[in-house]
C-alpha cells in the first residue's frame, strides 16, 4: 500500500502545472511598472539613484498614481505633481519629473543604438562607455573643459575650470561629495554625470546654486533612474488674474531675481536663453522661484570664458544631440548684459503687468514706458538698465504688507513688518 502510495504521489509532482509558468502577482507587475516609469531600467544612462529607497518605500508617491495598464503608462507627460513624507516635515507637494518627455527619451535611445548600426534594439549603456568622449572621462580625475566640449547643455556654453569644478564639488549622487577630483567617483558615476550634462542641467544647476544659500532654485530631494525630485510650487500663470498689487510684488521679484543672476558674490553670471511662464512659480508665501532651469546658461566673470572656437568633428558625437536637439546656444561673447532682462520684460512681465488690464488695474504710465523700453532689444544696454531700475522702484512703491506676503514679514512686537528686498 505504502509502495502504490510513494508511486501516486511521484506522478502527482510530475504531471502537476508549474508553479514557475504563473502568471507574476499583482506586487510584481506594479514593481516592473514602477522601474519602468523611473527609467531605473535604463541606468547607467541616468540621473542616478539617490532617492530610490524613498520611492520604494512609499515616501514619495504620485499625487495620481498611474496604473500599470498601457494606455496610462504610454502617456507623454515629463512631470507629476506628487507627495513627499517623512518624520520630520510631515507630507510635503514635489514634483517628479523626467530629464525629458518619454517620447524625446525613446526618440534619443533610438539615436544611440543607431549610432552603432545597432537598429532600434541595443544595450545604450554599453554603447555610451565605448565612446572616445566616455573613455576621455574614465581616465581623468577632473572634469576639463574639453570633456564637455559639444554638448549642448546652455550652461557649458563656454564653461570655466572653476565651474566644471563646482559641478563635481556639489554632485550629491555619489558617495563623498565635496572634492573638485572624481577620484572617489566609479565609472557608473561618471557616466551618469556626464550622460546628465548631455540631457538636461536642470538636477546639476539645483545641486550648484541651492535655495539653501540664497539662491532662487526650489530644493533638490534627489534622483531615482530618470526621474528626479524637487520641491513642488504653483504655477506663476495662476497669479496673472490676481490684483495689481500682488502682480506687481512678483513682477518686482521676478526683476530682482534677475539681478542676482547676474550679479552675485560667486562671480557667475547666470542668464536666461529663454523664457516663458512655466519657468517661475511661486510658494504659499507668495516667494517666487525659477523652477525650470533648463535654459540657463552661465558665464565666469572671474575667469572669463575659453575662446570661442569652430567645433571640431572629433567633439561632435552621440552626446551632442541626446537632449533631443544638435542646436548649440550662440556664443558666449554675444550674450548682452541685459539679454534676461530683455527676454523677461517681453515674455514674462509684460502678461503679468502689462497695459491690457481695465484702466483701473494698470500700472502707471511712466512705469508702462519703461516695460516697453525694457522689452526693446533695439534700445541701448544702458537704457534698458535705467528702465529696468526705475520699473522696480514703481512696483516697490505698489507692494502692499500683508500676511499674504510672509516672506517679507518680521515680527516686531505683536504686528508684523514688512522687510525690503533690495
Amino acid at each position: 500500500m505504502a509502495g502504490i502510495l510513494l508511486v501516486a504521489w511521484t506522478m502527482y509532482l510530475i504531471l502537476a502545472p508549474s508553479t514557475s509558468n504563473a502568471s507574476p502577482a499583482p506586487q510584481n507587475k506594479s514593481h516592473d511598472f514602477r522601474r519602468k516609469l523611473l527609467g531605473l531600467d535604463k541606468c547607467n544612462a541616468c540621473i542616478g539613484t539617490s532617492i530610490c529607497k524613498k520611492f520604494f518605500k512609499d515616501e514619495i508617491r504620485f499625487a495620481r498614481w498611474m496604473s500599470a495598464q498601457p494606455n496610462l503608462s504610454s502617456e507623454d507627460l515629463q512631470s507629476y505633481e506628487g507627495n513627499y513624507s517623512d518624520n520630520t516635515a510631515g507630507l510635503r507637494p514635489v514634483v517628479l519629473s523626467h530629464l525629458m518627455s518619454p517620447l524625446l527619451h525613446e526618440i534619443s535611445d533610438n539615436s544611440i543604438c543607431t549610432s552603432a548600426d545597432k537598429g532600434k534594439s541595443c544595450s545604450i549603456e554599453a554603447i555610451l562607455r565605448a565612446t572616445p568622449r566616455f573613455q576621455s572621462w574614465v581616465r581623468s580625475n577632473l572634469l576639463l573643459p574639453s570633456m564637455v566640449k559639444g554638448l549642448a547643455t546652455p550652461m557649458l556654453r563656454c564653461p570655466s575650470q572653476r565651474l566644471l569644478d563646482r559641478i563635481v564639488r556639489r554632485y550629491f549622487e555619489v558617495i563623498d561629495v565635496g572634492s573638485m577630483q572624481m577620484k572617489h567617483f566609479t565609472e557608473k558615476d561618471k557616466l551618469r554625470l556626464l550622460y546628465t550634462l548631455a540631457v538636461n542641467q536642470q538636477p546639476l544647476i539645483l545641486q550648484m546654486f541651492p535655495g539653501t544659500e540664497g539662491w532662487p532654485f526650489l530644493r533638490y530631494h534627489g534622483s531615482c533612474g530618470r526621474m528626479m525630485v524637487w520641491a513642488g510650487s504653483r504655477p506663476l500663470r495662476s497669479m496673472f488674474s490676481s490684483p495689481l498689487e500682488r502682480r506687481a510684488d512678483i513682477a518686482y521679484q521676478l526683476i530682482h531675481i534677475t539681478q542676482s543672476l547676474r550679479s552675485n558674490s560667486l562671480q557667475f553670471n547666470l542668464y536666461y536663453t529663454s523664457v516663458s511662464e512655466d519657468m517661475f512659480g511661486t510658494l504659499d508665501d507668495s516667494r517666487v522661484f525659477i523652477i525650470d532651469t533648463s535654459t540657463i546658461g552661465i558665464i565666469d566673470l572671474q575667469e572669463g570664458s575659453p575662446p570661442d572656437e569652430d567645433l571640431q568633428s572629433e567633439y561632435i558625437d552621440v552626446f551632442s544631440c541626446l537632449s533631443g536637439s544638435c542646436a548649440r546656444p550662440p556664443p558666449c561673447k554675444t550674450v548682452r548684459a541685459v539679454q534676461s532682462f530683455i527676454l523677461l520684460c517681453k515674455h514674462v512681465l509684460h502678461n503679468l503687468i502689462g497695459p491690457n488690464d481695465a484702466p483701473s488695474a494698470q500700472l502707471p504710465k511712466a512705469a508702462v514706458r519703461e516695460l516697453a523700453i525694457c522689452a526693446d532689444q533695439s534700445q541701448t544696454d544702458q537704457r534698458i538698465i535705467c528702465a529696468v531700475q526705475a520699473l522696480k522702484d514703481t512696483l516697490r512703491s505698489l507692494r502692499p504688507c500683508s500676511a499674504l506676503y510672509g516672506y517679507r514679514l518680521l515680527p516686531v512686537g505683536d504686528v508684523c513688518a514688512c522687510m525690503p528686498i533690495n
